[in-house]
């Protein structure tokens, strides 16, 4: 069976009813993104999958063969290097490697016989099957791709920070390319070159995936399909993130327009039944009465509660609200931000982006006074006042709650704090929830509060959308792009830096690279930037070739011209000459330039319909199971575009 089906599937936690009658299937090849609001319930759903949660009813139907990838936002590692901990997802092929040696070590002292030998048969067949000779080097090829060194594998996995955990976990997802993979918010932690390798890899990925993510980019580029958890139940719709969007944005707005159309047939039938109720069409008001309560009775579309809140208007400031010279940071004996410069201007939405470790949280802290720098100067102008979100929420107090944090922070008296909390969807007893034990959003959700609350007309923002849902995101961006103050922020959403950010800056070794647009415009000029490169490297290399060919050429014609020289003397001595020598010579040239023609169109036409076989090749699913044969085949892809190149080029110059 190569599909996963979910029929009818319910859970409730006590009374509380987590999802209900949930029914969905993920087919082999299908990439499902699973999205909804944080608590709809997605990764107790994704557990419930696994059998890690037991769920009240329903069935999860799937070959007793099939083979999981599991990973899941929060988990423990040991002290175990970090090759050890990756090849401990090939618990079960070192348990059937031990038991090989084992038995061999038997046939050593019984080389004849014929039960050790039926014994190790059926062993080595099994680790055919679990392609268990090569683990170490996909352990290999999988850590290279996610950022490892051969240096990190002897590491201890304690040794790593919180986003290379999430990427040893990931590593033990993918490194035995399962029959699918179930992922709960892969994209925690990765910087935008890993996220743009994880991408790459999932999209090539042969076996069926179910993703849960808040990464809207991430989802556009990876699924093929994305189910809706909310409101206890589950949508299906076809396409990616974007196309879904669209898809339940008119489904929604089809059935607001049957609600509202029952709605008003509705009021008129009860009012021509209470107009004729009694009198000369008092039958036909009972008849109405009649066709009334056989309706069946749409619902009102369900609508999530979701904040709402508009950024004050900012004060003025000077027009350089930042200025950053030649700056210089370090943390112990190493340098984490080396000669920076840039300026931030008055109104400007402005993104800072670079691979984890960079420094741009540092460079943040240091910005805001926090860190003390090295070298270089940093000057914030007249009439800026700053607000700073930071992603670890270090300015709120553990012990306290969000109501003693408002009451505090602003002077407000509890009916006030309770009101602008409400604003931020914290109701009732959650006002008086210890901040410790909140979530990741609603710790987000309380400093973006503070934030507002300050009315600050520069905002510093370290990744303002971590642990928020796709529709708090969505209100953070939208409050974000209408304000009216500068912003400064870093972040790894891709979605919200393209919608936010109007210049992006890079933060490199070297300094600081400035594009004059948002994430995408950013990434258009890198590709133009690396073909350009590319293509300088490739005329380079012909330009050697052709100087080299010259020379030969030059060579050669000095050899000719004294044999030339000497016919010559030799025809002037005989008398014989002959005038129709020059017509000759033009007429073979240009018999050969067309025959190179003839074969240069001759061998585009070959590699081009080879091409094609590549294409078709690459999208076979057998193919997109086997790593080498996938990086072979590009290879081959590769080469041959390279050499079409060179043809098209070669048929130019002939064609003139």
């Amino acid at each position: 069976m190569e599909q996963i089906r979910v029929i009818g599937l319910s859970k409730s936690f006590g009374v509380r009813q987590v999802f209900n009658k949930v029914s969905f299937e993920i087919k082999h090849g299908e990439r499902v993104g699973l999205v909804g609001p944080n608590g709809a319930g997605k990764s107790t759903l994704m557990k419930c999958l696994l059998g890690i949660e037991e769920y009240d009813e329903g069935q999860v139907v799937k070959d007793s063969a099939t083979t999981i990838g599991y990973l899941q936002q929060d988990i423990n590692l040991g002290d175990d290097s970090l090759a050890i901990e990756i090849q401990k997802a090939f618990a079960d092929v070192q348990y059937w490697e031990q038991q090989l040696q084992e038995v061999s070590a038997k046939l050593e002292t019984n080389p004849h016989d014929e039960s050790l030998l039926k014994q190790l048969a059926r062993i080595q067949d099994r680790l055919d099957w679990l392609g268990g000779y090569d683990y170490e080097a996909q352990s290999r090829r999988i850590a290279y791709g996610l950022g490892f060194s051969d240096e990190d594998l002897t590491k201890s996995v304690s040794e790593f920070s919180g986003g290379q955990k999430t990427r040893i976990n990931l590593a033990k997802a993918l490194v035995r390319r399962p029959d699918f993979l179930f992922l709960d918010e892969p994209t925690n932690h990765l910087d935008m070159d890993m996220l743009e390798w994880l991408e790459n890899y999932l999209s090539s990925y042969g076996g069926g995936i179910l993703i849960i993510s808040h990464d809207r980019y991430f989802l556009d580029r990876v699924t093929t399909r994305i189910v809706e958890l909310e409101h206890h139940k589950a949508t299906s719709y076809r396409g990616n993130y974007s196309r879904y969007v669209e898809q339940r944005e008119a489904q929604h707005k089809a059935q607001q327009n049957a609600y509202e159309k029952q709605q008003e047939y509705i009021r008129k039938t009860e009012e021509y039944i209470d107009k004729y109720r009694a009198g000369i069409k008092s039958k036909m008001a009972r008849g109405r009465q009649s066709q009334l309560n056989r309706l069946e009775r749409l619902d009102a579309p369900e609508t999530s509660q979701t904040l709402k809140f508009r950024f004050p208007k900012a004060e003025f400031s000077a027009d350089k609200v930042l200025t950053v010279e030649e700056l210089f940071l370090s943390y112990g004996e190493r340098d984490i931000v080396e000669d920076v410069s840039f300026m931030i201007r008055r109104g400007e939405a402005v993104a800072l982006i670079g691979p984890n470790g960079a420094g741009k949280s540092t460079l943040l802290k240091a910005i805001t006074g926090e860190l003390t720098p090295e070298a270089g100067f940093i000057d914030i102008g007249s009439r800026v006042s700053v607000g700073y979100f930071s992603q670890e929420h270090e300015e709120l107090h553990p012990a306290w709650t969000p109501i003693d944090e408002i009451m505090s922070h602003f002077n407000y008296s509890e009916e006030k704090a309770r009101n602008v909390l409400g604003m931020f969807l914290f109701q009732g007893d959650d006002v008086f929830k210890e901040i410790r034990d909140l979530s990741g959003g609603e710790r987000a959700r309380l400093s973006l509060l503070i934030l507002f609350l300050q009315g600050n007309n520069f905002l510093i923002l370290d990744e303002p959308t971590n642990h928020l849902d796709i529709p708090t995101r969505e209100v953070v961006e939208e409050a974000l792009m209408n304000f009216t103050g500068t912003l400064l922020v870093v972040s790894h959403d891709r979605y919200f830096l393209d919608k936010v950010a109007k210049r992006t800056l890079v933060l490199e070794p070297e300094g600081v690279e400035e594009y004059l647009g948002n994430y995408s415009y950013y990434k258009a000029k890198l590709k133009e930037q690396q073909d350009l490169a590319a293509l300088a490297a490739e005329q380079s290399g012909q330009n050697k070739e052709r100087s080299s060919s010259n020379k030969r050429n030059s060579n050669n014609n000095d050899d000719t011209n004294s044999t030339d020289r000497v016919d010559s003397n030799e025809a002037k001595n005989t008398g014989s000459t002959s005038g129709n020598e020059g017509s000759g010579d033009k007429k073979l040239n240009s018999y050969m330039q067309a025959k190179k023609l003839e074969e240069t169109e001759t061998e585009i036409a070959r590699l081009e319909a080879t091409l094609k076989m590549y294409e078709v090749q690459i999208q076979n699913p057998a193919l997109q199971e086997d790593a080498e044969a996938m990086a072979e085949t590009a290879a081959q892809m590769e080469a041959t575009n390279k050499r079409l190149a060179e043809l098209y080029e070669i048929w130019e110059q002939l064609a003139q």
